[in-house]
């Protein structure tokens, strides 16, 4: 069956239409990405949706992201939380980190998000270097290639019971193609062979379809 892409954004469309509250300030922190001339690559809304309900089915109060961009999703994630919960998001560019403190301040959620600018590596290493209190989830979205080594500082920051999710690890079905030598799809692979050969997790991952293309989340759970 020749499914169009066309025929995936439409039914993104209906399914945000009928399940997803995307109130004026998660719009305007999506067009604020055009703005300010960011990349447009934050997740959908029924994705960020997606998010919230599993920092909320997982219970979590402490919540690190890793790929701040517009703060889109670290919205969702803050209002997952609730006020007395707490959101670390790691953003590389310092003018993307700027944009999402705008956007975090217009959704009310500045006060309950820490925004930390530097490469992800070396703020989460400091993190966990730092011993601070686990995370009940960590949601990987910054640089592909090194997934591998912030699944491997994930796990120095979680307990039994979080939540580890990784975005964007189909790519385009590249996934599958031993030979890709891409370095963003020779990690999104080693980060899944990773998830599925360490006795300390238990995951899997689901293809998605829709306005961001084909692609998928990755969902591992801390034994």
């Amino acid at each position: 069956m020749d499914i169009s892409e066309q025929s995936w954004r439409d039914v993104d469309a209906f399914l945000t239409g009928e399940l997803v509250e995307e109130d004026d300030a998660l719009r305007a922190a999506r067009a604020s990405e055009q703005e300010h001339g960011l990349p447009q690559i934050e997740v959908a809304p029924n994705q960020g949706a997606f998010l919230a309900l599993l920092a909320q089915v997982a219970g979590a109060r402490r919540v690190l992201e890793l790929g701040t961009l517009a703060g889109y999703s670290t919205i969702w994630l803050a209002r997952a939380v609730g006020a007395q919960g707490r959101v670390t998001t790691v953003e590389l560019d310092p003018r993307h980190a700027d944009v999402a403190r705008q956007n975090l301040e217009r959704a009310g959620v500045a006060d309950r998000v820490d925004v930390e600018v530097g490469p992800a590596l070396e703020v989460v290493g400091r993190l966990a270097d730092e011993g601070v209190e686990p995370y009940d989830l960590v949601f990987i979205d910054a640089d592909k290639a090194n997934m591998p080594a912030y699944l491997e500082l994930a796990l120095r920051l979680t307990r039994s019971g979080s939540v580890i999710v990784g975005d964007n690890v189909v790519r385009g079905g590249r996934v599958a193609d031993a030979a890709d030598d891409d370095p963003n799809v020779r990690g999104a692979r080693a980060f899944l062979q990773a998830i599925g050969s360490d006795p300390r997790l238990d995951g899997t991952a689901l293809q998605t379809v829709g306005s961001k293309g084909w692609d998928g989340f990755a969902v591992a759970r801390v034994r």
